[in-house]
């Protein structure tokens, strides 16, 4: 007889961590046993649940990535006992805190899914009762004994998306996600459907490894037209910066300013790293393939291919974390580490 799966659930807050209170209405925290109630088919599905709260639960807008720590070191400690791992979060922040544990989680051999809900899971239309029961069954998922979908991953609504390519698209709707430059892993309706050929797998004989070190010490700059000498001046010169994702236009281009160029060239000259990221949610930045990029190019600014925004912040806060130099970040800029971009051959 087959061993039954085992999946954690860590709770970390946001609207499917919430019900509403029968006596006042008012929105409170749940427990698992509360959950049991509210979610009967949690006991009848055949895969032993057991869960972990973050005491006190977490806003989502209010995650650091002190909070990336604790569920990384979560799942280490009980990386042994669980086939998988499902993570309860707040969508506001989803995507940067599942691309940020892709990149902790150097080796990670098992599912980590993260999902969440538009509506309090104990409201009668939440869709966070499907999330949750499917994000179930994926990080339960096994084939010939191994995890399907060895990743951290993002389920939303009926589609599995690979973490690091995630984007919050929709502040109302139920399908609150897209990955606009990666095709999904699996998509569930009657049966759940996965598409192994774009599931990473890894090498079976590697250890998880955690890389816990951050530094925060970035700023996102976006382009917009008519943008000043004395505001790009501003953000470059702040005391500490180490990197800025600078959201260009289409493509990866920028005005031709004399000042632009020059104001970059320096910043880039005292280490401060520059990153190009498109502002567009399809696509990806080609430098050199318009003039109007051209002088990024010679300024020394690096294209980011077609990562997220989410995906380069807290790529760059992990590897400004784990490496001294600028010439080593600067290396694994231009490599994909956990398959959060597409590199080009120019």
């Amino acid at each position: 007889m087959e061993e039954q799966s085992a999946v954690l659930l860590i709770f970390t807050g946001g609207t499917i961590s919430m019900s509403e209170d029968p006596a006042t209405g008012a929105l409170r925290p749940v427990d698992f046993e509360r959950l049991q109630v509210l979610l009967p088919e949690l006991m009848q599905i055949g895969i032993r649940i057991k869960s972990i709260p973050f005491l006190p639960l977490i806003d989502s807008s209010d995650v650091h990535p002190v909070t990336w720590e604790k569920m990384a070191l979560c799942i280490e400690e009980n990386y042994d006992e669980y086939d998988g791992f499902v993570i309860l979060h707040g969508t506001d922040t989803m995507a940067y805190s599942a691309s940020a544990l892709s990149f902790m989680l150097e080796n990670l051999s098992k599912p980590v899914i993260f999902t969440g809900a538009q509506l309090p899971i104990g409201s009668m239309r939440s869709d966070g009762k499907e999330n949750l029961l499917s994000s179930i069954e994926i990080a339960a998922a096994k084939e010939n004994g191994h995890p399907i979908v060895p990743e951290v991953c993002i389920f939303f609504e009926d589609t599995l998306f690979r973490g690091n390519r995630t984007t919050k698209k929709n502040a109302e709707h139920f399908n609150a996600f897209n990955s606009y430059n990666y095709p999904p892993l699996a998509k569930a309706g009657v049966h759940i459907k996965y598409f192994r050929s774009f599931i990473h797998y890894p090498d079976p004989d590697s250890k998880l490894k955690l890389r816990l070190n951050t530094n925060p010490n970035i700023a996102v700059l976006k382009l917009f037209p008519g943008i000043s000498e004395r505001v790009i001046r501003s953000i470059l010169d702040i005391d500490g910066l180490r990197a800025v994702v600078l959201e260009s236009f289409g493509a990866g281009n920028a005005p031709r300013h004399q000042w632009l160029f020059d104001a970059l060239k320096e910043a880039i000259d005292k280490d401060l790293i520059i990153v190009n990221r498109t502002q567009c949610s399809t696509g990806s930045v080609e430098m050199g393939r318009y003039e109007t990029s051209l002088n990024l190019m010679s300024a020394g600014v690096i294209s980011a291919y077609d990562i997220t925004t989410e995906a380069i912040v807290t790529k760059l806060m992990y590897l400004l974390g784990e490496y001294e130099t600028t010439m080593e970040v600067k290396k694994w800029l231009s490599v994909s580490i956990a398959g959060e971009m597409t590199i080009q051959n120019d």
